[in-house]
């Protein structure tokens, strides 16, 4: 090859690599994803790049405050402040969970906000993250594992507790009940958090005499249906349960099924969580006998804040708490929220908070329900 042919392929070759630089630069988004693609804003500190956060939601069946609540909140505060942004929706896959995550960071954002689908999937891509100096937040879950910068939650011992206070109020009397246990996914640190808030109020009550413990199982995935399918096998092998501790309100919409079709519902306390329109209009016909109110607008408030702060090199001072992450032994700086137990008696919080709507709670079925309790 002579020299005059080889100059000719180096410039081809630079070029190649200049398109490609070029071309690499653009926002994508996709159907379960948004992006703002302004490239406004200022060099976040010390990373020579333009503030761009990147959110990763779990998925949009186990709960739907993920789209209707998180998302637009999040949205909301990153537009606010002219960020580029982009949130996703892994809906329930694990690899797509990794495979938003590569996309966001070959993409170059700047921190990385996500609710893991379990540690392994989550731990992986906040590996990478880190590997590349991008900041992250682990937002409502802890990743055990995962080394995120930061957590953002509510705090998760305190609302199995208020479920766990819940059911003891709602049993009231009742003698020696068996009380039964659906808990959330045994991938979820929430999960094992929310059962040590409730086992702390429980447990007792077991050792003492004054509850029975009955069937006690984890749903993978917080499936609905599969929280329905256990519930029923529980109900056929112990047809005495007095009550029962569910760990969110989409399970206990399950557990509720299979108790009218034994018509049990409303004789049989059921826990939840979540505040969902769905759980709130069960405490109003008294097939739930509570729920817990953790304002998705304040969380997600409390996580665009800290995501801001870190985009834009602001020291994060919000972060005041701390949260142990057993596997690493490691305190995790944290913004910890308080939830609130929700009953008949003060469905009108969730309401005036903006976490429902009245039309939404209130619906022709429901319209004397509300009326009864206040709700106006």
């Amino acid at each position: 090859m002579n020299k005059q042919m080889l100059r000719v392929l180096v410039a081809g070759a630079a070029a190649g690599l200049a398109l490609s630089a070029c071309s690499s630069g653009k926002s994508v988004s996709s159907n379960n994803g948004s992006s703002n693609n302004s490239s406004g804003g200022s060099t976040s500190a010390g990373s020579g790049k333009k503030p761009f956060i990147g959110v990763i939601l779990p998925d949009s069946k186990s709960s739907v405050r993920w789209e209707t609540q998180d998302r637009p909140s999040l949205e909301a505060a990153f537009k606010a402040k002219g960020l580029k942004y982009d949130i996703q929706n892994a809906q329930g896959d694990k690899n797509q969970f990794q495979t938003i995550g590569d996309q966001m960071l070959n993409e170059g954002v700047t921190v990385l906000v996500i609710v893991d689908l379990d540690s392994g999937s989550g731990s992986a891509v906040l590996q990478k993250a880190k590997s590349q100096g991008v900041a992250t937040i682990d937002y409502d879950r802890l990743t055990l594992g995962g080394g995120a910068d930061y957590y953002v939650s509510y705090d998760n011992v305190a609302v199995g507790k208020l479920q766990g206070q819940g059911l003891v109020s709602c049993l009231g009397s009742a003698s020696k009940p068996v009380v039964a246990e659906v808990n959330g996914a045994p991938t979820d640190n929430n999960a094992t958090l929310f059962a040590q808030g409730y086992n702390s109020v429980l447990d007792p009550k077991y050792a003492d005499g004054t509850f029975v413990k009955g069937p006690n199982q984890s749903v993978p995935g917080w499936d609905n249906p599969t929280a329905g399918t256990i519930f029923e096998q529980m109900l056929t092998s112990t047809p005495n349960i007095g009550g029962v501790l569910v760990a969110n309100d989409g399970m206990a919409q399950s557990v509720i099924a299979i108790l009218k079709k034994q018509h049990l519902n409303g004789k049989v306390p059921v826990t939840g969580q979540d505040a969902s329109v769905a759980g709130l209009q069960s405490v109003l016909a008294g097939d739930q006998c509570m729920t817990v109110f953790k304002d998705t607008k304040k969380e997600a408030a409390a996580a665009s804040e800290l995501a801001i702060d870190l985009a834009n090199g602001t020291p994060a001072t919000s972060a005041t708490a701390t949260v142990h992450d057993p596997q690493l032994n490691k305190d995790v700086k944290s913004v910890l929220l308080t939830p609130e137990a929700i009953t008949k008696t003060n469905i009108n919080d969730v309401i005036t908070a903006g976490g429902a709507t009245k039309d939404q709670v209130c619906t022709p079925d429901f319209a004397k329900a509300c009326t009864d309790a206040g709700i106006g």
